[in-house]
């Protein structure tokens, strides 16, 4: 029911730009979809006076619209004791009355406040300043509280719309002196200050989260009354009684407990006391387990614990009406419920060879049998060995330099040898001045270094000074 241009781009959503806060009210936790919104009154009708103005967290209240023309998504100012706050229509028409019934709020009540005007460019700038500054306030007024050694704890701040007061909310499991830490808050925020204690359903259901089905929590997007719940409800469902997986976000036993607390119970009222014993010619029989879920018990006779019988619930309420009759019953397998034959299933026949993974892979094949096929390849055409050092296996090199030998990369420990010929060249002196120099160089180099002994040397001759 949200509107149709929320898809986000690049982390932020497109739309009204509020940030996941939509300004149509389509997907705020708790809202309701005006279905109304295109039907206009009956001739003669008024619009209905008041409408429902959503505060942070889903807080909401119904104001009077002062003959304002209002749509969902206006952001308006509003009347309070001291100053104005700032509020997004939520809801208008006829709706609203119902939601005023429901939650038993009187209509004919001339002390519901007012709306002032529609907000302007300023009040929502102000408004959007004091938002920005709750954050930073919060880990300052957590700080406070820890240094006057206060058990408690400060779960929000919500700032009104003109920025002259703060409400804080915090937990405690016992009653707090806060006078002395009202005082420091005034002092270091320079703000009217107010202390309001909430429980910890409430604290979750301001904050929000995710539980441990992987969905949002209920309190802070449809359930708005918080209900007891006991230990007894996970003993009819059969759950282990584990207060780690039955504690929600909030350290209480989680509310989706009695979702279908009632659907169990009923369940149950057709089965007979667990704790109820059936007396038979063999011995007694004792209750050692329930299937809610299919009908059945399972009965086992007093020292035999280890052999169980599975018996319907017909026939257990049964056997226990011969018990209060006192009408003998044999023994509890005449009542035994057969098992129901299995459904063999089907082996898959591999027909065309086609269930193997790997049937695409080529065998690996080992290094000692490559090595002896090129052993044996090397023998075959005159080669040697890698390992053979023997005099035999040598090869000499030619010695005319005009030959050059070349082997085959893939056969280079002595293969098939590829002799190629030098063409003479037509001019065997160098073409050139460059050629001809640099073979000189070359001869250079390759000849023998001769050894020259310092005290033979020459001294150089002084160059004469030109001056």
């Amino acid at each position: 029911m949200a509107c149709n241009s929320c898809a986000t781009k690049e982390g932020q959503p497109k739309g009204c730009k509020n940030n996941g806060t939509c300004g149509t009210d389509g997907c705020n936790k708790l809202t309701v979809f005006d279905w109304l919104s295109n039907m206009s009154l009956p001739a003669g009708e008024k619009v209905f006076p008041y409408v429902e103005v959503r505060f942070k967290n889903g807080r909401k209240e119904y104001l009077n619209n002062n003959d304002l023309k209002l749509n969902i998504g206006d952001i308006v100012a509003t009347q309070v004791q001291s100053g104005h706050d700032i509020g997004m229509i939520s809801l208008t028409g006829e709706l609203v009355r119902i939601q005023m019934k429901r939650k038993k709020v009187q209509i004919e009540n001339d002390k519901h406040p007012k709306i002032y005007r529609k907000a302007t460019q300023k009040d929502i700038d102000k408004w959007q300043e004091v938002r920005d500054r709750e954050e930073s306030i919060k880990v300052k007024a957590r700080q406070l509280a820890i240094d006057l050694n206060l058990q408690m704890k400060i779960s929000d701040i919500e700032f009104q719309g003109d920025g002259s007061k703060a409400t804080f909310f915090y937990t405690a499991d016992d009653r707090v002196d806060f006078r002395q830490l009202i005082k420091e808050y005034a002092k270091e925020f320079s703000i009217r200050i107010e202390m309001r204690q909430i429980g910890l359903r409430q604290e979750a259901s301001r904050l929000g989260g995710i539980g441990s089905c992987g969905r949002e929590l209920c309190c802070s997007t449809w359930l708005t009354d918080f209900r007891s719940v006991n230990t007894s409800a996970a003993r009819y469902q059969q759950l282990s009684l584990n207060p780690q997986k039955l504690a929600g976000q909030c350290g209480k036993l989680k509310c989706c407990l009695n979702f279908e607390l009632d659907a169990y119970t009923e369940a149950l009222n057709k089965f007979p006391r667990t704790d109820t014993k059936i007396k038979t010619n063999k011995g007694v029989a004792v209750c050692q387990k329930i299937d809610i879920f299919k009908g059945f018990l399972w009965y086992a006779y007093e020292g035999e614990w280890m052999n169980w019988y599975k018996i319907s619930t017909e026939d257990a309420n049964e056997m226990i009406r011969m018990n209060k009759a006192n009408e003998p019953i044999t023994t509890i397998e005449d009542y035994v419920e057969d098992e129901i034959p299995t459904v063999e299933k089907l082996e898959f026949e591999n027909v065309v060879g086609q269930d193997s993974l790997t049937r695409f892979d080529q065998p690996k094949r080992s290094k000692n049998r490559r090595n002896n096929r090129k052993g044996r390849n090397n023998n075959s055409r005159g080669g040697t060995k890698k390992f053979d050092k023997t005099p035999a296996a040598k090869t000499t090199k030619p010695e005319s330099k005009d030959v050059t030998e070349k082997t085959t990369p893939n056969n280079k420990q002595g293969g098939r040898k590829f002799v190629k010929k030098k063409r003479p060249s037509q001019n065997n002196g160098p073409k050139n001045e460059n050629q001809q120099n640099t073979s000189q160089q070359g001869q250079k180099r390759n000849a023998p270094k001769k050894r020259f002994n310092k005290a033979k040397r020459k001294p150089k001759p002084d160059k004469p000074n030109e001056s």
